[in-house]
């Protein structure tokens, strides 16, 4: 495993200079491609980054799956992307290991606390917002979550969703269901709630609303699939599946994710 670990930094090292030579190339390129103005990314792979690395329990790749967080926003910050959502906790994560749950959610508190007092959130004007069934996480989470988006209300610049204790078939029963209690408050008889439904009622009930639709979603660690990933919300998005995992995300990751959305033709079903 040590000899496996040094022959990787030993390949790092060598590939810097072209790295850097490949990164201005697409940084540069970049002031001319047509940007998603809404990016989803599915941050996936820190525990198999901790397995292939031999670091010591699963936690240490979340760790350093969270400090990559950093690392990317401000990378989306310098592309001035509008919004982005990220996903970091689903409703089955609930179903792992106790111990890798509860140091899961201690993790995301921390960060979330850390993120309150980063002056690049505040220069950026970031509103940040929590999306999913965050009445399952903790109290003092809660209370974190409940500071951060208080103290984040009112920016206007940018904007990162956070989805944690969140699934995107549960977004879509909890729009439905808040369409239908609304509705049924306002005395409206379900036969002509059925006859005149459709999706524009439901739209302003889902998490992101007031949003526009992501225009590209990226997923690392080599998954192809969603997992539920904004359901409603993708309709017409662009997939990008990236075999990095997470916490070993680069920029020039990133920007090939957006050269390719670039050179896309996007049709909307036409």
């Amino acid at each position: 495993m040590i000899v496996k670990r040094l022959a990787s930094i030993l390949k790092s090292v060598l590939k810097t200079p072209f790295y850097r030579l490949y990164l201005k190339r697409l940084t540069d390129a970049a002031q001319t491609w047509q940007l998603p103005q809404h990016i989803g990314i599915i941050l996936d792979g820190n525990r198999r980054y901790a397995r292939t690395l031999g670091l010591a329990g699963f936690m240490a790749g979340h760790d350093r799956g969270a400090d990559k967080l950093s690392d990317v926003l401000r990378w989306c910050f310098q592309l001035n992307i509008p919004v982005v959502t990220i996903w970091i906790f689903s409703l089955d994560n609930f179903n792992r290991d106790q111990d890798e749950v509860e140091g899961l959610l201690k993790l995301i508190e921390a960060k979330t606390r850390d993120y309150i007092l980063r002056p690049d959130l505040h220069e950026n004007r970031v509103k940040v917002k929590y999306i999913g069934r965050t009445k399952l996480l903790p109290e003092s989470l809660q209370n974190a979550i409940g500071e951060m988006e208080e103290k984040t209300a009112s920016y206007e610049r940018h904007v990162l969703n956070i989805a944690i204790a969140y699934g995107g078939r549960e977004e879509i029963t909890d729009a439905c269901r808040d369409f239908l209690t609304e509705q049924i408050e306002a005395g409206r008889p379900i036969d002509e709630l059925l006859a005149e439904l459709k999706p524009e009622a439901i739209d302003s009930f889902m998490y992101t609303s007031g949003l526009p639709d992501p225009d590209l979603i990226i997923r690392t660690s080599g998954e192809v699939r969603l997992s539920g990933f904004l359901l409603w919300q993708s309709a017409y998005s662009e997939y990008y599946f990236c075999d990095t995992y997470w916490p070993e995300f680069r920029k020039i990751d990133l920007l090939r994710a957006i050269r390719s959305y670039h050179f896309r033709g996007r049709r909307y079903g036409r």
